[in-house]
């Protein structure tokens, strides 16, 4: 009883393969070119051509003939480059953040015979490989640098597919991410925090304005104080240089006064026109006083001015009739040393009436 179970549950197992394996050989050979002996393969096909249920060649584009009954098409492969679409998926990022995203693969079939041998169904495998090759290196990433390494990404992804689908005869092209979903409240996390850098950066902007605004003013400042006391030093330099040269100019004056003054005393009346001017200056002495002072300090009879003129030329008398003795100086230098004298007892003079 054993063995004949044994035995009916082998012959169903047989029954279902066979069963499967005839389903299979009806999808592959439905939609395939019939062998008419004589076979055009067109431009970027490959023709995968079976003897006697073994693989035997690959049809070139062209003409091609046929053994009947003995050649079968197995497979026929577009060399063209082929566009899939990878449905869209669920990933968890590195900072747990799951993310709904979806891509374009590009691939192209290199080796027909492994294409067709190596697998099964080369594009579901590779939508397969690239679905789990994008859930793996999004694992490896947060989500901002998602967003900033796409490149880097589909280029990983491209690796991982080419590394894996090498021995399938078939070759990545490269990989596209369409979409990157994110869930809402992320979202609005994400837009907060973009908000919140754009308010950072007008904030460091603002002060970096107002210290540039600060340096400015405060340079500004600077070269005018330099300038104002550039200015006021060249002031003070030509006031002293204009101060020196009136200085110089007023002594040259007095000096050729003086020369004039000698010069005149020694002529016929000299003495007389010397004792006017000393009369003249002592009268006005007495005005400048009244004029400066609250104190004055007059004569006993101010209203006698031939008095007054008689003290101030007697004064000068007292002065000129007392030379050195042994002098035997010019009449030019006695004369201007009798001016000068006559001068400083002048100021003296004026000097104990404002002190008194």
């Amino acid at each position: 009883m054993l063995a004949r179970a044994v035995r009916g549950s082998g012959a169903l197992l047989l029954r279902g393969s066979v069963q499967a394996s005839g389903r299979a050989a009806r999808r592959a050979s439905s939609g395939l070119p019939r062998n008419t002996v004589v076979l055009f393969v067109p431009q970027q096909e490959a023709w995968v051509v079976e003897r006697m249920g073994r693989f035997h060649r690959i049809l070139e584009p062209g003409l091609n003939i046929l053994i009947p009954v003995l050649d079968r098409i197995r497979y026929v492969q577009s060399l063209k480059e082929i566009v899939i679409n990878v449905p869209e998926q669920s990933a968890v990022t590195l900072d747990n953040v799951t993310l709904q995203i979806d891509g374009v693969l590009y691939l192209r079939i290199m080796d027909p015979y492994k294409a067709s041998y190596g697998v099964e169904d080369p594009e579901y495998a590779v939508t397969q490989l690239a679905q789990t090759t994008m859930r793996s290196e999004l694992g490896k990433l947060s989500l901002d640098k998602v967003f900033r390494e796409r490149e880097s990404l589909n280029a990983n992804i491209v690796d991982a597919i080419n590394q894996a689908a090498d021995c399938w005869g078939i070759r990545c092209l490269r990989y596209e991410i369409k979409d990157i979903h994110v869930p809402p409240r992320v979202k609005e996390s994400m837009q907060m925090q973009v908000e919140a850098e754009r308010r950072k950066r007008a904030t460091v902007l603002e002060s970096e304005g107002t210290r540039e605004s600060a340096i400015n003013v405060a340079e500004g400042k600077k070269q005018a104080q330099i300038l104002a006391s550039e200015a006021e030093k060249a002031e003070q330099i030509n006031q002293a240089a204009g101060e020196a040269s009136a200085v110089l100019a007023k002594a040259k004056a007095k000096a050729e006064a003086i020369r004039v003054l000698a010069a005149a005393l020694t002529q016929h009346n000299g003495d007389a026109a010397a004792s006017l001017t000393v009369a003249e200056q002592y009268v006005s002495a007495f005005s400048k006083l009244a004029k400066d002072s609250n104190t004055i300090l007059l004569p006993s009879n101010p209203g006698d001015v031939t008095s007054m003129v008689a003290q101030a030329m007697g004064v000068y008398g007292a002065l000129t009739k007392a030379p050195v003795p042994g002098a035997q100086d010019s009449v030019s230098s006695r004369s201007s040393r009798d001016v000068q004298s006559t001068d400083a007892s002048l100021d003296e003079e004026l000097d104990r009436v404002k002190l008194s």
